[in-house]
């Protein structure tokens, strides 16, 4: 499994609650850009139009030797899912504050993937009280280190 992109701030802006893999309708030179590297999950979504899903906002770059003038970068792909799983996220999606995000791009056995999320949205109190928590720890961790090393160097042999 190759990974291409990553949605770093999706882990961020969102609670994750469940991960599924897609399958994605490409072009053939955007293939190819995928290839190059020239792509970009940030503020993509996904969102299920008369029993379809969608993915907005995902640039894929132009590829260099592409002859198609008429390319759209940002034009909407359409997601690879049965039946059953497109229900079954509709009926989560249309609760309050959920959202499908995609959290990674990929090949898997020569096939691109996208990696959806279900996810809740996070609050602003919610993010500065993890960022809070997270510099409790390491702050944490770094008393704790300084006091085993100070413990080291008392020691007399």
């Amino acid at each position: 499994m190759k990974v291409i992109a990553t949605n770093r701030r999706a882990k961020y802006d969102y609670t994750i609650l469940e991960s599924l893999e897609a399958g994605i309708e490409l072009k053939g030179s955007e293939v190819k850009s995928l290839r190059e590297g020239k792509v970009s999950l940030k503020d993509s979504f996904a969102h299920i139009e008369k029993e379809e899903v969608f993915l907005s906002n995902l640039y894929i770059g132009p590829f260099s030797q592409s002859s198609d003038t008429k390319y759209d970068p940002l034009r909407m792909r359409k997601l690879l899912l049965h039946k059953r799983e497109i229900n079954r996220l509709a009926g989560k999606v249309a609760e309050k504050g959920m959202a499908l995000i995609p959290l990674r791009l990929y090949f898997k056995r020569g096939l691109a993937k996208v990696e959806l999320a279900i996810a809740k949205g996070k609050r602003a109190y919610d993010k500065r009280e993890k960022i809070k928590k997270r510099e409790v720890e390491r702050e944490i961790k770094k008393v704790a280190s300084f006091r085993s090393k100070d413990k080291i160097t008392n020691h007399s042999f």
